[in-house]
């Protein structure tokens, strides 16, 4: 949906000073002048990279500020939004735009920007570097352009000259404002805290996955993505990575130095060890619940000085800790929950998935912890954690830790390897042993696989990128090669969903958002960026921009998306006072206004009631309680009515407005559908009689003679053109010999035998001339009789191979 309105005013400057306020205008998104045609990029720019490092150029504060790298001028555009004005449908935007640029020249095509969590630094990465840019740490103004303070993250890793290593994902922690993790190709995942050194990780994580009973190929050790946990128990401290085979692994936990978390999180963690994991019978249980309770503890200290002092704390700061003698385990790969068959390996590629893993999505509904991977045939796995997640530490694998002169940790670098000691293993009735603390990575419950059918892409694959809405939890966008896919869950195993019994479970719904392929030629990147937007009041927008640098912004639907109306045709609709609100009607108008007003019983009439007088106090305390009831079961009432009908008269219009669009649509479409029926029936006609011809032509082809004949073996045909190379070079070369011998001699037999009264000189002069051609006409007679022997030999071997072909040939009829 394009939106194409602009206010008064002079547009063709798309850049002024933002200290003039007189120059601020709003237009709609659609006609900023930032996007135009001049950000179309070139064949060269939007193949470079793309293939290792998905492309997003937009960023979304959450607010009202909307950020867009310009891949041409590699600069940073800020734009100030109004959403749903001046119609819930539309977002105005202020012009000009505040532009930014870094300051110093980027050594990097910048392919995706994402913003930190307060909105204070914007992070700019590539395949093969990675920058962040501070939005408030300005140092001058060149002509409208503020320059920002950027710092670039280990360089000397992804920047140096001749290096290999390339970036597979960047992305901010969700709990600090100040650390970036990334994962490149070296199987390495980094965390950097930019407030203190942005060239040193911080954390260092090799990883070093082993498959258990196959051998490690290349495909089970190369990472290509990775996510951060939700808000869940230990998914808050979770690094879940992606491999190219499709295989998940868990590190946990990972925790930034400095990172805030609150207190019921982390009370409701310590609670869970203490409880669960010292009592266990199991001395494995016993050993990895006292390795977490002892990692809690040093890493939030408050835990026991609360205790002590008996302070109220809400939230608590993650102090710098580890393990001295033991490395993080890397948990997995993750496998599928057992259900009544042998349990298979997650690593084991699903017949629907073709190609390889490309990305990986966590998101977290109510309780369900959902892992969404992409693949590049087009395909999405959807599963979800069917066990919490627990740490798991390797004993005897000690990390090398970075100290500094006040023997605090500044640094910390572990090799994660794959704990296969004691794997799960369910067979056909047997269960998986879920026992809590026991170090068994979390099992996956596979909830469905979705096809996208995306198009044939030249390079044999599609490059999907992943993230949730941020209005309903249920819905997953997919931006890939062909556009925008919107995919909403309806069934959850653990959220609390009430199911009738004879209820079905619902498949998910997937919807094309927007769609940018062609069917004369296939773009292998036709989106610049994509990102959601909503607002307080429950709406939510996709803003994308085309790469001809078209802006596009599509409005969703978020009311009713997960309680669909469901109707009953073979029951009849139950009366007025039975009626029952079905699930999916929203509430418009309340039940008792429908109701109508409450009736009250009136006060039994005195005896001489009639005979009271109006001025009387016996009258006036009748007409009193008159008053009261006629106040209470009227008055009251259209006050109740009034206040609803003016509070929902606005979302009536919405939905009465919704509806004549829709209706409209509707009739538009059945016109349409109408005229092209002709045409289709004409198609259809068409179709037919080319079958019918094509049948016809097939049954005359298989009636020829040579249709039912038997192939010639691999030998017979292998013979056969060795013979038809002799046949064509040797003997058409024999047969020419043959010829011009032959011409040769009867030159020569033509011509006169001399006079025999030439003088005896003459005869002494041509004597050796007469015997030199008497020696070559005996050669030449030579030759002839060895040529016409080989001659007739050869034609009876051709003789017999064709005699032998139409033997067999006569044989296989």
């Amino acid at each position: 949906m394009r939106f194409g309105f602009e206010e008064s005013g002079d547009t063709s400057e798309s850049q002024r000073s933002p200290a003039k306020k007189e120059d601020v205008r709003w237009v709609t998104i659609g006609d900023h002048p930032v996007f135009d045609s001049s950000l179309a990029a070139s064949d060269d720019e939007a193949s470079a990279g793309e293939q290792r490092f998905p492309r997003n150029l937009t960023a979304w504060d959450g607010a009202s500020r909307l950020y867009f790298w310009d891949p041409r001028r590699c600069l940073l555009h800020r734009i100030s939004l109004r959403l749903g004005e001046p119609e819930p449908a539309s977002i105005l935007a202020e012009v000009p735009s505040k532009v930014m640029q870094p300051d110093f020249k980027l050594g990097f095509a910048v392919n995706k920007i994402s913003i930190n969590r307060n909105g204070s630094a914007i992070l700019l990465a590539g395949s093969d570097g990675i920058c962040v840019m501070f939005l408030f740490g300005r140092t001058s103004v060149v002509k409208d352009t503020v320059i920002c303070r950027t710092v670039s993250v280990g360089s000397d890793t992804y920047l140096s000259s001749g290096n290999v290593i390339h970036l597979l994902q960047a992305s901010w922690h969700p709990n600090s404002d100040t650390h970036l993790g990334v994962l490149s190709s070296d199987s390495v995942f980094r965390l950097f805290d930019l407030s203190l050194d942005p060239e040193r990780p911080e954390q260092e994580y090799y990883l070093q996955p082993v498959e258990p009973g196959r051998s490690r190929t290349a495909s089970s050790i190369c990472a290509v993505d990775f996510s951060f946990g939700g808000d869940h128990l230990w998914d808050r401290f979770s690094v879940f990575v992606l491999f190219t085979d499709g295989s998940i692994y868990i590190l946990c936990p990972v925790v930034p130095f400095g990172s805030i978390y609150k207190w019921e999180s982390i009370m409701e963690l310590y609670s869970d060890a203490n409880l669960f994991g010292p009592k266990s019978s199991n001395s494995i249980a016993v050993n990895n619940s006292n390795l977490a309770i002892s990692w809690l503890e040093a890493t939030f200290p408050d835990l026991s000085e609360q205790e002590t002092k008996g302070e109220n704390i809400s939230v608590m700061k993650a102090q710098p800790y580890a393990l001295f003698d033991a490395s993080l385990a890397l948990q997995g790969p993750l496998y599928k929950v057992s259900n009544g068959e042998d349990n298979e390996s997650f690593t084991v590629r699903e017949a629907e998935c073709k190609g390889r893993a490309v990305s990986l999505l966590y998101n977290l509904v109510s309780k369900d912890s959902i892992l969404v991977t992409a693949w590049s045939g087009g395909q999405l796995q959807i599963d979800a954690l069917a066990d919490e997640i627990q740490p798991v530490w390797i004993s005897d694998s000690p990390p090398r830790l970075c100290m500094n002169s006040s023997n605090k940790i500044v640094g910390v670098a572990m090799i994660s390897e794959s704990n296969t000691d004691e794997l799960p293993v369910a067979r056909s009735n047997q269960p998986l042993d879920h026992t809590v603390w026991l170090g068994h990575p979390p099992p996956l419950l596979r909830l469905v696989i979705v096809d996208l059918a995306l198009p044939m892409s030249p390079e044999g694959g599609s490059l999907v990128t992943l993230f949730p809405d941020p209005l309903v939890p249920e819905r997953i966008y997919s931006l890939h090669d062909g556009g925008i896919d919107s995919i909403t869950l309806h069934f959850l195993p653990f959220t609390s969903q009430t199911m009738g019994k004879d209820d079905t479970i619902r498949t998910p719904s997937v919807h094309p958002v927007l769609s940018t392929c062609q069917e004369e030629s296939y773009s292998s990147s036709p989106l610049l960026g994509c990102v959601p937007l909503s607002d307080s009041f429950g709406y939510s927008w996709i803003f994308a921009v085309l790469s001809t640098g078209e802006c596009i912004v599509l409005e969703m639907k978020t009311w009713d998306l997960l309680l669909p109306l469901h109707a009953d045709g073979d029951k009849s609709l139950p009366s007025s006072e039975g009626q029952k609100e079905q699930p999916g009607i929203r509430c418009i108008i309340s039940k008792e206004l429908l109701a109508g007003p409450k009736m009250v019983l009136a006060p039994q009439a005195l005896p001489n009631q009639r005979s009271t007088p109006a001025d009387s106090i016996e009258g006036r305390s009748v007409l009193h309680q008159y008053f009261k009831l006629f106040h209470e079961n009227y008055v009251e009432y259209a006050h109740k009515v009034y206040f609803e009908l003016n509070h929902h008269a606005p979302n009536l219009k919405r939905i009465i407005d919704d509806q004549n669009h829709r209706l409209a649509e509707a009739r538009q479409k059945i016109s349409k559908v109408k005229k092209k029926q002709s045409m289709l029936e004409k198609q259809v006609e068409n179709a037919i009689q080319t079958h019918d011809s094509l049948e016809q032509r097939l049954q005359r082809l298989r009636s020829l003679p040579g249709a039912h004949k038997r192939p010639l073996m691999r030998a017979e045909r292998e013979f056969k053109s060795e013979l038809d190379e002799f046949s064509g070079v040797e003997l058409d070369a024999l047969r020419s010999s043959i010829e011009t011998l032959r011409a040769r001699m009867r030159k020569h037999s033509q011509q006169s035998p001399k006079s025999k009264t030439v003088g005896t000189h003459k005869r002494q002069q041509y004597s050796r001339k007469d015997y030199i051609q008497d020696t070559e006409i005996s050669q030449i007679q030579s030759s002839m009789a060895k040529l016409s022997v080989m001659n007739s030999e050869n034609s009876e071997k051709v003789k017999l191979v064709e005699s032998a072909l139409k033997s067999r040939e006569t044989s296989s009829m």
